[in-house]
């Protein structure tokens, strides 16, 4: 789906007559908190998420701190919902015999890096992992999840977008209010290089930077290209192509986690023939291309770099020492 634009301009009348529907969104979200009986995992569980409906950037945070783990040899498991998939698992995400349509995008990115886990119910998920050696679960997408106990939780701020007008679903793209959510939150990972939003500063907790750089990207320089992306934000996609110096000679949005069809493909083909361009596209939607049809088209990749990481170090130092103990307690002994 497309956010409504109305989402990201100051309230208007459209954000004020379905106010009372975020307001009863909230409050439903807020009982199933209250009653909830969350489980509690035999291994370290950190959640990453966000407040806002659409891309924040939480992927790369994850595939970041998998490989922060993976670095100090813990055995790291993702666990998510697997949106835009229609397996409601638990079930291990293999690349090789998984596509988009039964796991969704994000899975699949994960997965080539570390296990990865498709479970609605994440409980069920988390156990599925911590019976295959997961040492410590990355918990995708589940801040307002109340079903499992998290360790730590991060929340992922896009430093540009911040949190649209402010107002809650359908009013605006919040799940929830932004202080009910920054309270319950250890720790915000403020993505980009923007002046933090005005709301944060009455956050309590630790604020991490840390910015999205291309990887590879001074290929695209002085190059034509034609981009298309189906993500939360695609404007930024064609931003960083053009701030790397290409030339878009077309630039197509789609929608968030969009299926791509063959007749939408040979458009953008037709159009990148006749512009006498390349296209190009982002990993999310690479994976989501059948892969008859991803032939000569070109992928930006990007990857996290925190502008403090000694500071994230310290964050996770419990959590790395809990999971290393963990770890430790289950290896063979001789």
């Amino acid at each position: 789906m497309r956010a409504p634009e109305f989402w990201h301009e100051p309230p208007g009348l459209a954000a004020g007559l379905l106010a009372p529907i975020g307001t009863a969104w909230d409050l439903a979200a807020r009982l199933r908190r209250a009653v909830a009986r969350p489980y509690r995992a035999p291994v370290p569980v950190l959640c990453i998420g966000n407040l806002v409906a659409g891309g924040s950037g939480k992927t790369p945070i994850v595939l970041a701190l998998a490989g922060l783990l993976i670095e100090r040899g813990i055995a790291v498991h993702v666990v998510t919902r697997g949106y835009g998939g229609g397996l409601p698992g638990p079930v291990r995400v293999d690349p090789a015999t998984h596509d988009a349509t039964a796991v969704g995008d994000e899975a699949l990115l994960i997965a080539v890096r570390t296990p990865c886990w498709v479970a609605r119910d994440r409980a069920a998920g988390i156990v599925a992992a911590a019976e295959a050696g997961a040492a410590a679960i990355l918990l995708d997408d589940s801040f307002q999840n109340p079903s499992v106990v998290k360790d730590l939780s991060l929340v992922v701020v896009d430093a540009e977008y911040g949190f649209g007008n402010g107002r809650v679903m359908p009013a605006g793209p919040l799940r929830e209010p932004v202080t009910a959510g920054l309270a319950r939150a250890d720790a915000i990972v403020l993505l980009g290089d923007a002046l933090p939003p005005r709301q944060l500063a009455e956050a309590s907790c630790p604020m991490l930077r840390a910015a999205l750089e291309p990887v590879n990207g001074e290929r695209f320089a002085n190059r034509r290209l034609v981009a298309f992306a189906g993500i939360g934000r695609p404007a930024k996609f064609f931003a960083t192509l053009r701030q790397l110096g290409a030339t878009l000679a077309a630039a197509q949005s789609f929608p968030d986690h969009h299926p791509y069809r063959a007749d939408e493909i040979a458009r953008l083909q037709e159009t990148a023939a006749r512009e006498h361009a390349r296209l190009v596209t982002t990993a999310k939607d690479w994976v989501r291309l059948p892969p008859e049809l991803r032939a000569d088209i070109e992928v930006l990749e990007v990857e996290i770099r925190w502008h403090d990481a000694a500071s994230l170090t310290r964050l996770l130092s419990d959590f790395v020492q809990r999971a290393g103990d963990g770890r430790d307690a289950r290896a063979p002994h001789g």
